[in-house]
Order: structure tokens, then C-alpha cells, then sequence
């Protein structure tokens, strides 16, 4: 599919979606004017998280003060399951983030409610359902649907494990309409993980209205944050020290809210 038959067939695929009019109206504002967000000081942060980058296995074992254990280990048929049924999708949707970080931020903050946004398969989901489940927390997710992929939203969080799914609340729109939504139903988290939209100006909006959902002594997650300078400039405008942790030649951010 070419830009313009892509853009056109975006389009229409939106106008059969009411629902999702008020982000058809943002992509249109986004893509006239404001082409440039998604990689707005790229190079800087680049080279920022690369001087600070740690790996998992120090995150996990030197900050959190716990033992490292592969999450595909802990949980060994699960995570078999998921694969297959990844391998089963008809549909090709985002691929999974550092499962290890997350289930065990969920496990050192003993969470009983985390948010995440972004779920395409939902392997970032079952990281932190994994640990929720022993606690019968609760895991909000907040997901765009793949509009231009017919059945996909049959195979958002497909790698869940069915075991997990009663502990899990998803919202089907823009972070801007689900957002609001599951605030009606808590407004204290334990951990927030960002992994949706990757523009500069979508991210410092998301940022501040999620850390001030965040309780003191939560931890707060962003996926792919070298990809522009918005958690580099968030950090620095709030004098925030953060971790740095890279994994498959990208990396993510966390902040420990004290």
C-alpha cells in the first residue's frame, strides 16, 4: 500500500468509526502541522540514555534488591502459550517490551492496581498480570484499535493467559477518551507503563497526567524513550533521577515516585 492509498484508506477506515472521531481529528491536526513531534530531539536523547543505560539484570538485581530470574523461566508453560498464540494471529501488531522490568516493578511495589497504555498482543500485559493476580489486583489498559487491520481487535492481548483475564480492564480508544474512563473507576496507581503514543507532544501530555495518578513509592515506565527527548526533558523539568535501562538495542525509563 502506497502513503496516499494508506492515508485515504485511514481515513475512510476512521468515518465507520464514531467512536474514535476525536482522534481521526487530532491525526489530522497532527499530520498538517505537526510532522516533526515524533522525532523531536532524537539525537540528544540517544545519546543521554546511552550515557545512564544499565541492563535488567542490574535494574532487577542492584535497584529493586531482588533476585533475577528470566521471566519465560518464572512462568515457563504461560509464557510457551503466549508464544503460540502469537504465532496463531493473523494480524502483526507490536512486539513485546522488557517483560522482566515489568513484572517485577509489579512485584517490588506489591501492586493492586497498575495502568498501562499501548496492549497490542498484550505481552507487557501478562508480565504485569503475572504478578497482580497473586494479590487480585487489577490492570487497566488503555489501546488504540488497529484500524486499518481487519479482525484485529479480536487479537488485542490474544498471549494473555485466560487465567489472568478477570483481573483485567481494557479501553478500546486514544488514550485521551480511555484515560478519563479508567480514572472514573480509580485514581491512585501503583504502576504506570507507557507504551502508546510515541510523538513528543502525545507523551509530555500523557506523562504529567499519569504521574499524578501515581502514589508515592509507585513506579512509573516508559517504553522507547530514545526515540525523542520527552522523557529526558520530563525528567530534567521536574528534577527527576531516573533509571535507564536498555534491552533489544532500545531503551525504556523508570521513576521511583518518592
Amino acid at each position: 500500500m502506497n502513503k496516499i492509498s494508506e492515508i485515504v484508506s485511514t481515513f475512510f477506515a476512521y468515518l465507520k468509526r464514531p467512536d474514535l472521531y476525536p482522534e481521526l481529528r487530532r491525526k489530522i491536526w497532527k499530520n498538517i502541522f505537526n510532522r516533526s513531534s515524533g522525532l523531536r530531539g532524537k539525537e540528544e536523547a540517544e545519546k543521554w540514555c546511552g550515557s545512564l543505560a544499565i541492563s535488567e539484570k542490574d535494574f532487577i538485581e542492584k535497584v529493586l534488591n531482588t533476585s533475577f530470574i528470566p521471566f519465560e523461566k518464572i512462568f515457563p508453560q504461560e509464557f510457551a502459550s503466549a508464544l503460540q498464540a502469537q504465532a496463531k494471529a493473523p494480524v502483526k501488531m507490536g512486539g513485546a517490551g522488557s517483560l522482566n522490568v515489568i513484572y517485577y516493578i509489579n512485584e517490588y511495589v506489591s501492586a493492586q492496581r497498575s495502568i498501562e497504555t499501548g496492549v497490542a498482543y498484550g505481552w507487557s500485559s501478562f508480565a504485569a498480570l503475572a504478578s497482580l493476580v497473586h494479590r487480585n489486583g487489577t490492570l487497566y489498559s488503555s489501546d488504540m484499535p488497529y484500524i486499518l487491520q481487519n479482525q484485529s481487535e479480536d487479537f488485542v492481548g490474544c498471549v494473555i493467559p485466560a487465567k489472568y483475564r478477570n483481573n483485567w480492564d481494557l479501553y478500546r480508544f486514544a488514550d485521551k477518551e480511555s484515560l478519563p474512563k479508567i480514572f472514573n473507576k480509580t485514581d491512585s496507581f501503583d504502576v504506570v507503563h507507557y507504551d502508546s503514543d510515541k510523538t513528543y507532544d502525545g507523551r509530555i501530555w500523557a506523562y504529567d497526567l499519569l504521574w499524578n495518578k501515581l502514589r508515592k513509592g509507585g513506579i512509573f515506565m516508559s517504553d522507547d524513550i530514545g526515540d525523542n527527548a520527552a522523557f529526558k526533558d520530563f525528567c530534567e523539568k521536574n528534577n527527576f533521577n531516573p533509571y535507564i535501562i536498555e534491552f533489544d538495542g532500545k531503551y525504556a525509563g523508570i521513576i521511583i515516585k518518592d
